[in-house]
């Protein structure tokens, strides 16, 4: 597959015909000046080493070298390439809670926002594992899959909203279980799952589900985001907060009880999170404890860089045209190219 990096230098072949007209001019402009002169033939045999056709040819060079230039700039890249390495590292699946209940703002900026930056910096410290991330509510779904791909799991992590999520609720329940089935199937690797809620758990069965998964080999940490004195929901407008059907505003709280419960039975730790890092800090101590093991990884090279072949026709170009002169010398009459040229000027 081909593709240019940088296909915006390629305006620059605007000046192409820009080029060309001025060189018919000077050409015109050069002939009307010889015959302002005199006679061109006489004119020819007064100046035998004088050259009509090696300007031209200079000229074309130069242009041939500038087109090329451009594509140069414009970084021409050609194929992907794939390689399987060998990393040491574990495999994480992030579930994070994307429900109404999360844009409230008794952590700073909002719960979600603060849980899209622990996840941020978790992903940071990332080196040889594996990361996958879940997004729920009163669905889960797999935003992306496992993968060693960072830079791409940062990128889904932008885009994440309540929005993704139609159906609105909170199923932990549901985001463990299909966390579960996120995994690899690699042995001896360790496997750990992040829940980041605020653990108002609408539909249950969440401690059940925390159980099978460390029965798995799964570990379950959760994170608790908010405050159990709870904060209303904000509204779709500013300075609004969501109402229940009886006009009363919706406060929402963090249930640590139940955000606990699920971290011991899946065998891992609950963690409260509040406007500081102390949680993500302790959550990377207990990841770091977790057994790793040799996991081979599929890695793609997109587009090898193809500017060299380019670079070695233009200086090849650049050369050529240094040695051709504008007027016939002698003493390059031993080399073939200079040979042809005079011969096709006579």
């Amino acid at each position: 597959m081909f593709k240019l990096a940088n296909p915006e230098y390629l305006y620059l072949l605007v000046l192409v015909p820009v080029l060309v007209v001025l060189h018919v001019l000077s050409n015109i402009r050069r002939r009307r000046k010889i015959r302002e002169y005199g006679d061109p033939e006489l004119l020819s045999q007064l100046m035998p080493n004088a050259s009509a056709s090696r300007p031209n040819i200079k000229f074309w060079l130069l242009f041939s070298a500038y087109c090329i230039g451009c594509f140069l700039l414009a970084r021409p890249q050609f194929g992907s390439k794939q390689e399987s390495i060998t990393r040491c590292g574990i495999e994480t699946v992030i579930a994070l809670d994307v429900s109404n209940s999360m844009l409230a703002d008794d952590v700073m900026p909002s719960r979600l926002e603060k849980s899209k930056r622990i996840v941020s910096n978790l992903v940071d410290q990332f080196k040889d594992d594996k990361v996958g991330l879940i997004v729920f509510a009163g669905d889960a779904f797999v935003q992306l899959p496992i993968t060693s791909d960072f830079i791409s799991a940062k990128v889904f992590l932008n885009t994440i909203s309540p929005a993704l999520v139609p159906r609105q609720g909170t199923d932990i329940r549901e985001a463990i279980e299909l966390a579960t089935r996120s995994f690899t199937p690699n042995d001896g690797v360790g496997k750990a799952i992040i829940v980041i809620t605020d653990g108002e758990d609408n539909e249950g069965g969440a401690v059940e589900a925390a159980k099978a998964a460390a029965e798995k080999g799964f570990m379950v940490y959760v994170l608790g985001v908010g405050q159990p004195s709870g904060s209303p929901i904000p509204g779709e407008r500013s300075g609004e907060f969501r109402k229940d059907k009886d006009g009363n505003i919706i406060v929402t709280h963090l249930n640590e009880e139940m955000c606990r419960q699920i971290a011991a039975a899946g065998n891992g730790a609950y963690f409260y999170v509040d406007n500081s890092n102390a949680a993500e800090k302790a959550l990377q101590k207990e990841i770091d404890k977790l057994a790793k093991a040799d996991v081979e990884t599929t890695v793609y090279t997109e587009y090898d860089e193809q500017f060299d072949i380019l670079a070695w026709m233009i200086l090849v170009i650049l050369l050529v045209e240094i040695f051709i002169c504008e007027s016939r010398n002698p003493r390059l009459r031993s080399f073939r190219l200079f040979r042809t040229i005079e011969d096709k000027e006579k």
